[in-house]
């Protein structure tokens, strides 16, 4: 993605927009093609090297900023690697130790080249590569080990997308508006929602639509910045879905806040996530691995259906099945705070619903306050879930609710 300084958007009243270019204009399509090309042809040079042929192709035109967010996403399709004889940190120890004997040795001395020379019969090598490998950690000495390779039509619409995630990492809130649709297109952006771990509510009901509350970004007080990236990414996913409608408030430094809306009727934007493996949470394979491995009654079983509950709706990750066919569902959530997790508390308690868990770890808690009320229905952790503490908290909640 962008980063903060190459973004660019503009507004119009209370509204903002993102500043997006024209896909179809030869010269940005030149300029994308040449891009590419030098990056294709930049194949085992050093970063550096690299960083240099932009910097001269790029020069002080006026289009400077746009090549230079081009030139970002192209880097984000790149892999560097240090390529040296031995650890650049062990090739420097052992030069330094061994110039102390002859100090002091000054750049292009005679004594410079037989400390490289001493160390290069060390390592079974040669003085030049000793001396091209004495910082080849750091970045710029990085070689480009591979590419991936894009077009130049795909590089551009990939900047308009970007640019309008850029917005999203001020987002104060974003609602999002679900239009009656078919089953697996709610599914579908809640599913979305949960695999980015955005903390959420929502109201409504499968007949009448869905209004989806976001916490943004610049709500939050701890982990922001990683937050906010979530919300950017969830972007492109959301362009996959249909029948919805959003709009998010933008915090401004000064003056009142802007709002960026969209509807699944654009066509400015194209997804990049086409092509995605499908995600695979480590959290749930670890917890799917152990649950095998205990010695538990209950069966756990991932979930595959939107939950309606009258007024809201609940897209739980799994179910706790008990040898008597109790269930009870387990959400495991992503990033929270004491102060959403307790909303959604209420939410439940408004409908009378008890059978559920909700994990939180307190790795991705969005706050520093600690919470200050207590539940059954929520399992904090650390590290791990374990599978009996669930199954206990679980065969709680089913006896409270037998008795």
């Amino acid at each position: 993605m962008l980063t903060a300084d190459l973004s660019i958007n503009y507004r119009r009243g209370e509204k903002v927009f993102p500043y997006a270019i024209k896909t179809d204009n030869t010269d940005y399509l030149r300029d994308a093609q040449n891009l590419i090309e030098i990056f294709q042809d930049s194949q085992n040079k050093t970063r550096g090297e690299l960083e240099h042929e932009l910097e001269e192709y790029v020069g002080t035109g006026t289009d400077y900023k746009i090549l230079r967010g081009l030139i970002k996403l192209l880097m984000d399709r790149c892999e560097f690697a240090t390529s040296s004889v031995a650890d650049p940190s062990e090739i420097r120890q052992k030069v330094f130790l061994e110039a102390r004997k002859f100090q002091p040795v000054l750049p292009n001395s005679e004594k410079r080249k037989e400390v490289l020379e001493t160390v290069a019969k060390e390592l079974n090598t040669t003085l030049n590569i000793v001396n091209d490998n004495l910082y080849a950690d750091l970045p710029a000495q990085q070689r480009l080990t591979n590419f991936e390779p894009t077009t130049p039509n795909n590089l551009l619409d990939r900047y308009n997308l970007a640019q309008a995630q850029a917005i999203l990492y001020k987002c104060v809130e974003m609602k999002i508006r679900v239009l009656p649709s078919p089953a697996e297109n709610y599914r579908a952006i809640f599913g979305w929602i949960k695999h980015f771990g955005l903390i959420h509510s929502i109201v409504g009901n499968s007949v009448n639509g869905y209004e989806v509350t976001l916490t943004g970004a610049a709500s939050l007080f701890h982990r922001s910045q990683k937050y906010g990236i979530q919300m950017s990414v969830f972007l492109p996913a959301l362009l996959l879905c249909g029948n919805w409608r959003m709009t998010a408030e933008i915090a401004q430094k000064q003056g009142k806040n802007l709002f960026y809306e969209l509807t699944s009727e654009q066509a400015q934007l194209i997804s990049n996530r086409y092509d995605e493996p499908e995600f695979e949470n480590p959290l749930f394979e670890k917890l799917k691995k152990d649950w095998e491995k205990s010695s538990s009654f209950w069966k756990l079983v991932e979930n595959t259906e939107v939950i309606d509950l009258g007024k809201t709706a609940f897209i739980p990750d799994f179910v706790l099945i008990s040898p008597m066919d109790e269930r009870v569902y387990l959400d495991v959530l992503g990033f929270w705070t004491p102060k959403s997790l307790k909303k959604r508390l209420d939410e439940f308690e408004t409908v009378n619903f008890k059978k559920f868990i909700f994990a939180a770890w307190q790795e991705l808690r969005g706050s520093r306050e600690e919470p200050t009320w207590t539940s059954e229905n929520v399992l904090f952790f650390k590290s791990s879930l374990k599978p009996f503490a669930l199954e206990e908290l679980a065969e709680t909640l089913t006896a409270s609710k037998q008795s």
